[in-house]
């Protein structure tokens, strides 16, 4: 990929519309921060969501650990996702036939598919669970990551995985926006990359997972938005911390691209 080639300026390789939509968001927000708001109940998302959201691109959620979801909690979240300018990520990953996935995604009792700008899959199941999801999402303008590697310890995600992860998506390039990876695994412009398990200082939790500084995130394996959790979760400033990463973020991703 061209070194002088920004967010906005990808925007126009993109074959998915929301993806077109985040890229101009990061360039005209100036974050690449995504919260990783890992949380239990409803009113520490959507408190988080408010103190954070001027500062990220991207919230991520995992619905089904909160204790007290309802519908209503989706309609707080979306209202707040609409004043600070950021898209929810339901961290779902999908792992299913495309049928079964098909339901997952558009019913239960979370009804994904009516709120989460973004969701995630693995491609275990094969092309299908991708045929699958773009039959609810496509046409309510949602986009597809699909996850190339993790960041905990022992996964069994290697680089043949992710190769064939990255030919997967280049099947369906109207839906699918990018990936969930350790690395980048393409110069093709269109392809977001999310990295999670990032803090300021790497190391390692009790149960393996693994975290990568910013700048090893974007200078080393070529990220474009850092996915950060309890590093701003558990600090005693959360918002300050949020700052910081979102410096960190930002300047590392220019001084990388914009040489």
């Amino acid at each position: 990929m061209p070194k002088k080639l920004n967010f906005a300026e990808r925007a126009r390789f993109a074959k998915n519309s929301l993806a077109r939509e985040l890229f101009v968001l990061l360039h005209e927000k100036k974050t690449n921060l995504s919260l990783s708001c890992d949380v239990t109940s409803c009113q520490e998302v959507l408190d988080f969501a408010e103190l954070l959201g001027p500062e990220i691109c991207v919230l991520k959620t995992h619905v089904d650990i909160l204790k007290d979801f309802s519908l209503d909690f989706v309609k707080k979240l979306e209202a707040i996702a609409l004043k600070h300018r950021f898209f929810i990520f339901e961290d779902r990953k999908f792992a299913d036939i495309g049928n079964t996935v098909k339901h997952q995604y558009s019913g239960g009792i979370y009804h994904i598919a009516d709120w989460a700008h973004i969701v995630n899959a693995h491609i275990l199941p094969g092309p299908g669970i991708i045929s699958g999801l773009s039959e609810v999402g496509l046409h309510k303008n949602r986009g597809l990551l699909l996850l190339a590697s993790m960041s905990s310890k022992d996964n069994l995600l290697d680089e043949n995985y992710a190769e064939k992860t990255l030919k997967m998506a280049e099947q369906f390039p109207e839906f699918v926006i990018g990936f969930i990876a350790q690395k980048r695994l393409s110069d093709d412009p269109q392809w977001i990359y999310m990295t999670p398990g990032v803090q300021l200082e790497s190391g390692q939790d009790a149960l393996g997972q693994q975290y990568v500084t910013p700048e090893k995130a974007i200078l080393e394996n070529g990220s474009d938005i850092i996915i950060v959790g309890r590093g701003i979760l558990k600090a005693k400033d959360p918002l300050n911390e949020a700052k910081k990463y979102r410096a960190a973020g930002w300047d590392h991703f220019y001084q990388h691209y914009q040489k």
